[in-house]
């Protein structure tokens, strides 16, 4: 499929296992991306590897002028904005309500919350001034916008938060022709979930979150990404303001049909 054709995209996060993941997908289908992250030298190398089509931009989505040049840097590059996949965040610090220090909640906020909006409010103007639509998939509703984590305080807020940013941007942004959907990913085989490595604790690990999964298998970054490319493009043409999770049925689950065991569902 080339669903993407000459389409100018933007990815926040992009040197990351899901930003990496969006970014190659967007190629492969014939976009050309910008693949902007803090890690300026990983993204450099990412682009490097990925040829002509795609640049790297080093910048902090928590600060407005970062924001606002790498927007305006892949306009300038590719003449436009179609797609931006506002996918840069963090899981912040695992601490119960009353003793999580206020500095790590306002870190986990400032990136997940503040960072989502500002790549968000740079990309619809951009969109907007060019009147010619477009698509925006944020990442911020991880599958914590949709349940509860324990120790989880910032990092929930966040989420819940990005879900309702989301659904108040797909209205203001409809009159323009431009579409705002979010991404709920639960455990997911990355840096942030369940990180990839080669070693049996390793293995372990992910047979336990896969054990409870209704689906019995941990989700990969490329699951992500195919699901970014459908929001992202025409074949969701009519769709705005959800909030999609991608979780095997994880949070399908609760405690009235939890299994007595270690595994999920209990019944073959």
């Amino acid at each position: 499929m080339k669903r993407f054709d000459q389409k100018k995209i933007l990815v926040t996060g992009g040197a990351g296992a899901i930003g990496g993941a969006a970014v190659r997908r967007f190629l492969d289908e014939g976009a050309r991306v910008a693949i902007v992250d803090r890690n300026g030298a990983a993204a450099q190398q990412l682009a490097r590897s990925l040829g002509e089509n795609a640049i790297a931009i080093e910048a902090d989505v928590t600060d407005e002028a970062d924001v606002r040049r790498a927007v305006e840097a892949t306009v300038e590059t590719f003449g436009g904005l179609d797609v931006a996949f506002n996918n840069a965040g963090i899981s912040g610090v695992v601490a119960p309500v009353h003793d999580l220090p206020v500095e790590d909640w306002d870190t986990t906020i400032r990136i997940n919350l503040r960072g989502i909006f500002l790549v968000l409010q740079a990309s619809l103007r951009a969109m907007i001034k060019a009147g010619t639509g477009g698509s925006i998939v944020n990442m911020g509703s991880s599958m914590a916008g949709w349940d509860v984590l324990s120790g989880g305080a910032g990092y929930v807020a966040s989420k819940h938060g990005v879900v309702g940013l989301t659904r108040v941007a797909a209205l203001d942004a409809a009159p323009y022709g431009i579409r705002v959907n979010a991404i709920c990913p639960g455990v997911i085989e990355t840096t942030l979930g369940v990180p990839a490595s080669g070693d049996g604790e390793f293995k372990s690990s992910v047979q336990h979150f896969a054990d409870r999964i209704p689906l019995r298998r941990i989700g990969q970054p490329d699951d992500v990404a195919a699901a970014v490319a459908f929001l992202a493009s025409d074949e969701a043409r009519h769709v705005t303001g959800v909030d999609w999770l991608i979780d095997g049925g994880q949070t399908l689950q609760s405690w009235a049909n939890a299994p007595d065991g270690g595994a999920f569902p209990k019944f073959r």
